[in-house]
C-alpha cells in the first residue's frame, strides 16, 4: 500500500462553501491519502492511528505530496554502507553509529535545499528511510519489528561536509534548516532485504547501492535504536547512504530514488545573505 499526505490543488464543488459561510477545505489543508493507480483517496484519520476512506478521491495530476510524517525525531545511522565509509576515510563501526536530525530540518517534496552561506561544501546522502508506525521500546534480539514499522520512504541526509570534518561530531552539519528532505509517498509492503538506493543529480547518477550491501540491516536497526530511545509513531530512521557522496551547488535538482518507493526530487539554491 502506497500512503501519501497531499495538498489538493482543487476542490469539487460540492467542498466549496457560500461566501456567507466558513469555507469548507482551505487550499492550505493538507490530507493523508491511500494512492490507488492514477488516484489518491483520502483518509479520514491519522495515518498513525486509526483511519478509513472518507469517500473523496483526487487525481495525481491535481495534488502536491506534502512530508508523509511530522517525526518527533529523525535518527540517522552513519557509515553503514562499507565503501561509503572507505570514500570518506573512515573505519567500518563495529555498532552502529547514529546521530540525530531536528526535526526543524525536513522540508517535503519539491521544495528547496538551501545552502548554508557558511558552508563550502554540502553534499547529497540519499538513503531508504523507515517510519515507525507503533510505539516500541527494549526490543530483544529475534523480535519481529513489522508490527511496529508503518512503511519505508526515501531521504537526503543532506550535510555540510566540512563542517563535519572540522567539528568530529554531527549535529550542525547535518541540522540546517532544509537539510533532510523527506518523501514523497510510505509504501508499507516494501521487502528490504535488497532495495536499490540511487541518488541522481541533474540527470547524472551519483549513487547507487542496495540494502544488502549495509554492515546491519534494517531490522537489526530498529531493535538496537529500540533499546536507547522509545520510537513513537511518526519517528524516522535514515539507514545510512551507499557511496558516491558529492557536493550540490545552487541550480542543482536531486533525486533520491529507492526502488519500491518512488523518487523524491528537490532543488538547491544558495542561502540568500
Amino acid at each position: 500500500m502506497k500512503l501519501c499526505r497531499f495538498q489538493p490543488l482543487h476542490f469539487p464543488p460540492a467542498q466549496v462553501s457560500r461566501p456567507q459561510e466558513e469555507p469548507a477545505v482551505k487550499q492550505a489543508d493538507l490530507r493523508w491519502g491511500v494512492i490507488e493507480d492514477t488516484q489518491v483517496e483520502e483518509i479520514s484519520g491519522e495515518l498513525t492511528g486509526k483511519w478509513g476512506l472518507s469517500g473523496r478521491s483526487y487525481p495525481l495530476a491535481e495534488i502536491n505530496f506534502a512530508v508523509p510524517v511530522e517525526p518527533s525525531k529523525i535518527v540517522c545511522v552513519g557509515r553503514n554502507y562499507r565503501e561509503h565509509a572507505a570514500e570518506l576515510g573512515n573505519a567500518v563501526s563495529q555498532e552502529p553509529l547514529i546521530f540525530l536530525k531536528p526535526p526543524s530540518s525536513i522540508i517535503g517534496p519539491g521544495e528547496l535545499i538551501v545552502l548554508p552561506a557558511i558552508s563550502e561544501r554540502v553534499d547529497h546522502e540519499g538513503e531508504l528511510a523507515v517510519v515507525i508506525g507503533r510505539t516500541c521500546a527494549q526490543l530483544r534480539d529475534g523480535d519481529d519489528v513489522r508490527p511496529y514499522v508503518l512503511g519505508y520512504t526515501c531521504v537526503n541526509d543532506v550535510t555540510a561536509r566540512d563542517i563535519q570534518k572540522r567539528e568530529q561530531q554531527f549535529t550542525r552539519a547535518k541540522g540546517f534548516d532544509t537539510f533532510c528532505p523527506l518523501g514523497p509517498i510510505i509504501e508499507t509492503e516494501l521487502d528490504v532485504a535488497d532495495v536499490l538506493v540511487e541518488t541522481f543529480v541533474n540527470g547524472n547518477r551519483r549513487q547507487s547501492g542496495r540494502t544488502s550491501l549495509m554492515n546491519f540491516p534494517v531490522d537489526f536497526l530498529i531493535r538496537w535504536i529500540s533499546r536507547m530511545m522509545t520510537l513513537v509513531p511518526g519517528d524516522v530512521i535514515a539507514t545510512g547512504t551507499p557511496a558516491g557522496v558529492a557536493s550540490l551547488a545552487p541550480g542543482d535538482v536531486v533525486e533520491v530514488v529507492v526502488d519500491g518507493v518512488g523518487t523524491l526530487s528537490n532543488s538547491v539554491v544558495a542561502q540568500q545573505t
